[in-house]
């Protein structure tokens, strides 16, 4: 019998190669002087997608434009890579205005285990922000509308003078094993019939992590969990979430699910995924999502390619 082991491969939206360098966030003139260098590059990010392209090689990136070349728009400074070029991202409301021949429209959904580690560690970091920015324009405390300050990282209140920060919502995602290591995995009861994957649920206020996965294991599913081991963590900007991964046991494998939130729930042996998968009756999610990475882990290997979400 194998048993899970913790830790996990690095997640594809969590790599990253450009330093966020958070020191310059504070100085405007900094900023500005860094947004009007020749080097300076900008991405352009709408909701959750931006222009993408293949270079020669065939190797897909998103399209940076020079900061002389981008559109007016809120901005968000992104970080500097090593050779010293600077990043920023500008929020726009359409892509459309901006495509240009070989480019196209793209989310980190189904761009995020493409693109390299500099492209994804932008985009994940500029599709956070412009989120957060679009549905957090006034202030909570006197509804006056607030600025954009700290390269993109701030909000300040010109009214009250309060200071507001992007938010974070963390979120266990577990993989449950049993006696004989089986994998614990759930279908929504708003997805699709043949969509599968391990149980998540938010962070209560005033909970530790350990305990929010020995709950939501026990709301979605009746199942008692222990052993609770970290295994990773990955952001997940749809629109706010950090997704911290969890290994856990269970002693007691029967089953109940709540009826509301989870339709089904099972436990599966190696033999019996890998025949599912590929009889097509269980599709799991893609590769961009911690949950595949955990699943892979606990196979041992890639699985069989199926219908993915």
């Amino acid at each position: 019998m194998r048993a899970a082991v913790a830790g996990l491969p690095e997640p594809a939206l969590s790599r990253a190669a450009v330093d966020r360098a958070g020191e310059h966030r504070t100085n405007e003139a900094w900023l500005s002087a860094a947004w009007l260098r020749d080097s300076t590059r900008a991405v352009l990010v709408a909701q959750d997608r931006t222009l993408v392209a293949e270079d020669e090689a065939g190797q897909l990136g998103i399209v940076l434009l020079p900061s002389s070349s981008a559109p007016d728009g809120m901005r968000y400074f992104l970080g500097t890579d090593t050779t010293g070029v600077d990043y920023f991202a500008v929020s726009v409301r359409d892509l459309k205005p901006y495509r240009t021949m070989g480019t196209r429209e793209a989310g980190l959904r189904e761009t995020g285990t493409l693109l390299s580690a500099r492209d994804v560690g932008l985009l994940v970091h500029a599709v956070a922000l412009d989120a957060w920015h679009r549905t957090h324009p006034f202030c909570p405390r006197c509804a006056h509308a607030t600025d954009v300050a700290f390269g993109g990282h701030m909000r300040r209140c010109p009214s009250c003078r309060t200071e507001h920060f992007p938010r974070t919502d963390p979120a266990v995602i577990m993989l449950v094993t049993d006696t004989e290591d089986r994998c614990l995995l759930a279908r929504n009861a708003a997805w699709e019939e043949g969509r599968w994957s391990v149980l998540a649920g938010f962070v209560d206020p005033g909970e530790s992590l350990e305990q929010a996965v020995r709950r939501e294991v026990l709301e979605e599913v009746g199942v008692r969990a222990d052993a609770v081991r970290y295994a990773g963590s990955q952001a997940w900007p749809f629109p706010a979430s950090l997704m911290l991964g969890f290994f856990a046991s269970a002693t007691h494998p029967r089953i109940t699910v709540d009826g509301e939130e989870i339709a089904q729930a099972r436990w599966f042996s190696r033999g019996e995924l890998r025949e599912a998968m590929t009889e097509g009756v269980v599709a799991l999610p893609s590769g961009v999502s911690i949950a595949r990475v955990m699943i892979e882990r606990w196979y041992g290997g890639p699985l069989p390619e199926s219908p993915s979400w």
